[in-house]
C-alpha cells in the first residue's frame, strides 16, 4: 500500500483554504480570517490538531475541531487570524505515536524553523487570467519569416532559413535568420490548433546581438521585426483570438550602444552618467557577469527609474498601454536588477514596477526569472512569480534525463545527475515549501526555453519525453512551451559540452521548420495538443492543490485536488509494477471509476483499494477522480 497517501495533509489551494469563487489563491486582508482545512488518516495515528501561527513575532496555538470522520480520514478546521502581510502558520499532530509537525514540506517528526511554514500573503493577488494559462515562448528570430523586405543590420550575418546554427562566438550572436513580428501573426492557427492561452516572446527592442538583451533603445520596436506597428498588429491579432502576450524586458542592464549608455560615457556631468556604475569613467564599469556589451544599472538614480519603470511615462508602462496592449513581463535577470555589492533596492524596484503595471492595467503579470532560490523575491510585495528552474526543470531532468546524455542547466559546473523518485520529489517539497502557494500556483513551469538544453534531447528519447510534457502540463505553475517542443524539436541535437554554464545544444535556438514536414514528430505534437486541453478542462489542473501519493525510484503518482474534482498522475520512466492505493483515504467507494483522461483504462475501487496497473516502460497516465465529498471550505464571517 502507498506510504505518501497515508501522511496528513494540507495543501494552499481552495480544497484546504478558504478561497472566494473566481480567485485562483487565497490573499486575505489584514485582520480577516481565513478557514483552514486538515485531512488526517486513521493510518497516521495522529488525534488531535493545533494551528500554531505567528502573530506579533509570538507563536499562537489554537485547537482544530474535527468537523468530518469517514472510514479512513477524519478531517479538521479552524481559522487563522491574518495579522501580517505574510501570515505564517503549520500544524502540530498528535497521537498516541508521538506528535509531527506538518509543514510546506510536508509531516516532519521533530522541530523545524519557520522557513518551511504555510503562508498567506496579503498584497494584491496577480491576475486571476495567469493559473488558468498555457504559455508558448517565442524566440523572434526563430519562429517565423513573412517574407516582408528588411533591411539587414550591419552587425548581422544573415542566415537562409535551413542553414545551420553557428554554435561558436562571434557569429553565435551576430547571425540571423530575419524572423519577424509578421510572421508570429501568420502562423497563429499553429497556436489555436494547439490551444495554448497566450505568448511569452523575448525582447523586441534594437540591439546588436540576435538574443536582443543587448537593448539598443527601448523606445521603439526594432524596424527589423516589424517595428511598433508589427507588435501593435501582433497584440491585436492575438486578442482577437482570445490570447494573451508577455513582453521581455530587461531592468538590470542596456546594451552598449544605448543612447543612456553613450551620453554617459561621453559625459560624466550628464544625466544619464547617474544610469549606470563607472568604476572608472568612462571606460571601467560594472556590467552584467562582467560582459561589456551589457552595462549594469544603478536603480538609486531617480530619473533611471522614472523612465524605465515608475509612472506611466516609463517603458514599462508604455508597452502595457494602446496601442501594444501587452498583458505583462518577464523581467530579465530578476534576481540581479536593482542589487550591485552593498546596495540591495530589488525589493524597492517590485514594489514600484508592480505599482507602475497595475496602474496601467489591473490584470498585468510581472514574472521573474530565476535560476536559484527565489524565496526572498516571492513574498510580500514580490514578483507574481518565478521561472521555476529550481523547483521543476532541474528536478524533472534529474529523474527523465537520459543518463547517457551529460547536460547542465544554468550555471552549477557538475551536469544534471540522475535521481530517484523519492530524492525528486523531497527536492520540490524543499523548494515549494519556502514559498507562498500564491507564489507557487503562479509560477512558470518549463522543461526548456531558450537558455538551456532543448528538452527533447535532454530526455534522448521519445517515450520520456513525452512523461515530461505530462508532468509539465499536469503539475503546479503556469506551464510554458518553448517553441518547437510540441514537435520534437531538437531531438537531433548534441550538447555544447565546455563551459560552466551549460550552453544551449547546437538546435535550442534553431528555427521553426515549418517547410520540413520529416523533422515533425507528429505523435508529439498530438500528445501536447491532448494535454493542453485536459488541462483546460480541468479546474483540479490548473488551480488544484498537490499531494504526493506514491513514490520510488521509477514511479511517481500524484493527486491535484480541488473542491470541484480531483485528478490523479502516474508517471513512470521504466518498466513499473502494480501501484495499490488505499481507496477510502481517496475517499473512493467500492465501485466507484476514477475516469481514463489519458494512457490507460478506467480504474475502479474494489475491497478498499485503487490498482495502478504494471506497465511495461516509460509512461504518464491521468485519471479524474471524483470531488472528495467533502463541503467546500466554509467562509470566515
Amino acid at each position: 500500500m502507498a506510504e505518501e497517501l497515508l501522511a496528513p495533509h494540507h495543501g494552499g489551494s481552495a480544497a484546504h483554504v478558504a478561497t472566494p469563487d473566481g480567485v485562483a489563491a487565497a490573499s486575505p486582508s489584514i485582520g480577516s480570517r481565513t478557514t483552514l482545512r486538515v485531512e488526517v488518516p486513521h493510518a497516521s495515528g495522529f488525534e488531535a490538531v493545533h494551528l500554531r501561527s505567528v502573530e506579533d513575532g509570538e507563536p499562537v496555538y489554537r485547537p482544530a475541531r474535527r468537523v468530518h470522520r469517514s472510514r479512513a480520514v477524519d478531517l479538521y478546521e479552524v481559522e487563522l487570524t491574518q495579522v501580517s502581510p505574510v501570515q505564517s502558520y503549520r500544524f502540530q499532530l498528535d497521537g498516541p505515536r508521538g506528535d509531527a509537525w506538518l509543514t510546506g514540506r510536508g509531516l516532519v517528526p521533530h522541530d523545524v524553523p519557520d522557513t518551511w511554514d504555510f503562508q498567506l500573503l496579503a498584497s494584491p493577488p496577480p491576475p486571476s487570467w495567469v493559473a488558468d494559462a498555457t504559455l508558448y515562448q517565442i524566440f523572434p528570430d526563430r519562429f517565423a519569416r513573412s517574407g516582408a523586405s528588411q533591411d539587414w543590420p550591419d552587425w548581422a550575418e544573415p542566415a537562409a532559413w535551413t542553414d545551420p546554427i553557428a554554435t561558436d562566438p562571434p557569429s553565435s550572436m551576430y547571425q540571423l535568420y530575419g524572423g519577424d513580428l509578421a510572421g508570429i501573426a501568420e502562423r497563429l492557427d499553429h497556436l489555436l490548433h494547439l490551444g495554448v492561452d497566450g505568448v511569452y516572446l523575448t525582447p523586441v527592442f534594437p540591439s546588436i546581438q540576435n538574443h536582443r538583451y543587448a537593448a539598443s533603445s527601448f523606445d521603439e520596436v526594432d524596424p527589423f521585426l516589424g517595428g511598433d506597428e508589427g507588435l501593435a498588429a501582433l497584440s491585436a491579432a492575438l486578442r482577437d483570438r482570445g490570447l494573451r502576450l508577455l513582453g521581455d524586458l530587461t531592468l538590470n542592464h542596456s546594451g552598449s550602444t544605448h543612447p543612456w549608455f553613450l551620453a554617459a560615457q561621453a559625459d560624466v556631468a550628464s544625466v544619464e552618467a547617474g544610469f549606470y556604475v563607472f568604476d572608472e569613467h568612462p571606460h571601467r564599469y560594472q556590467a552584467w557577469h562582467g560582459v561589456p556589451t551589457l552595462p549594469k544599472f544603478d536603480h538609486r538614480d531617480p530619473e533611471l527609474r522614472r523612465r524605465l519603470y515608475e509612472g506611466a511615462t516609463s517603458v514599462a508602462a508604455r508597452y502595457l498601454a494602446a496601442p501594444f496592449h501587452l498583458d505583462g513581463w518577464r523581467i530579465d535577470a530578476a534576481n540581479m536588477a536593482g542589487r550591485q555589492g552593498a546596495v540591495d533596492l530589488s525589493a524597492q524596484l517590485r514594489t514600484r514596477l508592480l505599482t507602475t503595471c497595475r496602474g496601467v492595467r489591473h490584470d498585468a503579470y510581472v514574472l521573474a526569472e530565476h535560476c536559484h532560490d527565489a524565496t526572498a523575491d516571492l513574498k510580500a510585495d514580490g514578483w507574481h512569480g518565478t521561472m521555476d528552474y529550481t523547483g521543476f526543470t532541474r528536478p524533472v531532468w534529474s529523474w527523465l534525463g537520459d543518463p547517457e546524455r551529460e547536460v547542465r542547466l544554468l550555471g552549477p559546473p557538475a551536469p544534471v545527475r540522475s535521481l530517484p523518485g523519492t530524492t525528486v520529489a523531497h527536492v520540490m517539497d524543499l523548494v515549494r515549501g519556502q514559498l507562498p502557494w500564491r507564489s507557487v500556483l503562479h509560477s512558470m513551469t518549463l522543461l526548456g526555453s531558450h537558455d538551456t538544453a532543448r528538452w527533447a534531447h535532454v530526455a534522448g528519447d521519445q517515450a520520456r519525453r513525452h512523461v515530461g510534457l505530462t508532468w509539465l502540463l499536469t503539475f503546479v505553475g503556469v506551464p510554458s512551451l518553448f517553441y518547437g517542443d510540441e514537435i520534437g524539436l531538437g531531438a537531433d541535437g548534441t550538447i555544447e559540452k565546455k563551459g560552466s554554464r551549460g550552453a544551449p545544444d547546437v538546435v535550442t535556438r534553431a528555427p521553426m521548420p515549418w517547410d520540413q514536414p520529416d523533422r515533425w514528430d507528429h505523435a508529439t505534437l498530438e500528445l501536447t495538443r491532448r494535454l493542453v486541453a485536459i488541462r483546460r478542462s480541468s479546474p483540479a489542473l490548473r488551480r488544484g492543490g498537490l499531494r504526493w501519493v506514491h513514490l520510488d525510484d521509477d514511479v511517481i503518482i500524484y493527486l491535484r485536488d480541488h473542491p470541484q474534482e480531483r485528478v490523479l498522475i502516474a508517471l513512470t520512466r521504466s518498466a513499473a509494477g502494480e501501484v495499490v492505493l488505499d481507496a477510502e483515504v481517496l475517499g473512493l467507494v467500492t465501485g466507484a471509476h476514477a475516469e481514463s483522461l489519458l494512457g490507460g483504462q478506467d480504474l475502479v475501487a474494489a475491497a478498499g483499494t485503487l490498482r495502478v496497473p504494471a506497465v511495461d516502460g516509460p509512461s504518464g497516465r491521468v485519471w479524474r477522480l471524483p470531488a472528495s465529498g467533502f463541503a467546500p471550505v466554509p467562509a470566515s464571517p
